[in-house]
């Protein structure tokens, strides 16, 4: 793998795509476009309990960007890197889990933001163990800079990878390590 610095990134451009390379562009600071891949499958954004009030809820911790505004650039970097994308929110345990489920015949990866439950919940911890496909657990803000009861996580133990602490942008880092996992 080659190392940050001037090796990185690579010359051969985005996601091992030689005609493909990444350009900052204008609006929002994270968005990238290069031209998209073929369809590879589909990666799964989901999302849990109280992310529907991004953009309300704390602003000082979480920002400004809504869910949509989320789901919007997780849309153009799933197209950029050749994925469809699956986005979900729930704030209810059971449907978390069922999604998890289903991902095990219907997802090429998985970005999880399980909100609260990362820090309590084992169903949910359960549940993706038994998933054989790349999973990154995704949170916008450092949970280890936080109150001491989240940095427990139980969604990392099952997790392929973790990015936290670049708000919105830790969400296009995970479909981006997803993408780059799925090369390997």
């Amino acid at each position: 793998m080659p190392k940050i610095g001037r090796d990185w990134p690579p010359q051969s451009g985005a996601f091992n795509c030689p005609e493909s390379r990444p350009v900052l562009t204008g609006g929002h600071p994270y968005r990238f476009r290069t031209k998209p891949l073929a369809k590879r499958g589909s990666l799964w954004v989901l999302n849990g309990p109280n992310l529907n009030l991004l953009g309300e809820r704390e602003p000082g911790i979480y920002g400004g960007d809504s869910l949509a505004d989320i789901e919007k650039l997780c849309a153009e970097a799933a197209e950029t890197a050749g994925f469809d994308l699956t986005f979900r929110q729930t704030n209810h345990e059971g449907e978390m889990v069922a999604w998890i489920q289903d991902a095990r015949t219907e997802a090429s990866g998985v970005a999880i933001n399980a909100g609260a439950y990362t820090h309590t919940s084992v169903a949910v911890h359960d549940a993706l163990r038994l998933l054989d496909i790349p999973i990154v657990e995704v949170h916008l803000s450092n949970i280890f800079a936080r109150e001491e009861f989240r940095h427990k996580s139980y969604v990392s133990a099952a997790a392929t990878g973790v990015v936290c602490g670049f708000g919105t942008h830790s969400y296009i880092l995970a479909i981006t390590a997803l993408a780059a996992r799925m090369d390997l």
